[in-house]
């Protein structure tokens, strides 16, 4: 059981460490498409992206962009999956208050419909299908991990760095997405469920939540 936790919490760190490798690919692939070239007009993005294009040339140009662009994009859905297992088994591990229960019902389908919208652009090619479910799904993730840090961390639950990740993601999302792509915005909630897997107890299928958690309060 110990050498099988030790694998899960090991296993948490792949979404967030391959995230952060994927990201600049993807964005690099991302300015060199149509759609993608005007975002090269940041003084920003020249600063980093121009002589990186030129290290990572054999990465970028091995087909046409917008073959390259999907290819790399291709595992996004991949990363998020993955960190959507981290999350469950932190949830299987509470007992949440009222806040934190809705935080749950918000984000675990939000992180799901992003999977599913990211793989139906990327793989099956159906550009639809971010706006159709990758966009409201994002949205419901966000405001699910709001209520989520909000919770935990009135829980004073450990590492707090976890829960204030789920709670600045959309700052720090916007960030990212503006100096690299939308994919990078995910490294920050990826990195979250990362570090809070590591306090999921072993043998233990639920813990009860800290008494401040447990009270009436409303989402609202």
């Amino acid at each position: 059981m110990d050498h099988e936790q030790r694998l899960v919490r090991a296993a948490a760190w792949a979404p967030p460490v391959l995230a952060a490798v994927l990201a600049p690919l993807h964005a690099l692939a991302r300015f060199a498409t149509v759609d993608g070239k005007e975002d090269l007009e940041s003084d920003a993005v020249q600063f980093w992206a121009e002589p990186a294009a030129r290290a990572l040339r054999p990465l970028l140009d091995w087909a046409d962009a917008d073959t390259v662009y999907r290819a790399y994009g291709k595992g996004w859905p991949v990363l998020i999956a993955a960190t959507i297992v981290s999350a469950v088994l932190v949830r299987r591990s509470r007992r949440p208050g009222r806040l934190e229960r809705w935080g749950w019902r918000l984000t675990l389908p939000g992180l799901s419909l992003m999977v599913l919208g990211l793989f139906g652009f990327f793989w099956i090619g159906l550009d639809i299908a971010y706006i159709v479910a990758g966009m409201p799904g994002f949205l419901l993730a966000v405001v699910g991990s709001v209520l989520l840090g909000i919770a935990l961390l009135r829980d004073g639950f450990r590492p707090r760095l976890a829960p204030a990740l789920l709670l600045g993601w959309l700052p720090l999302d916007i960030v990212l997405s503006a100096v690299l792509s939308a994919g990078a915005g995910t490294i920050p909630m990826m990195t979250a469920w990362a570090l809070a897997v590591q306090t999921v107890p072993r043998g233990a299928p639920s813990r009860p939540a800290q008494p401040t958690s447990a009270g009436p309060r409303s989402p609202s």
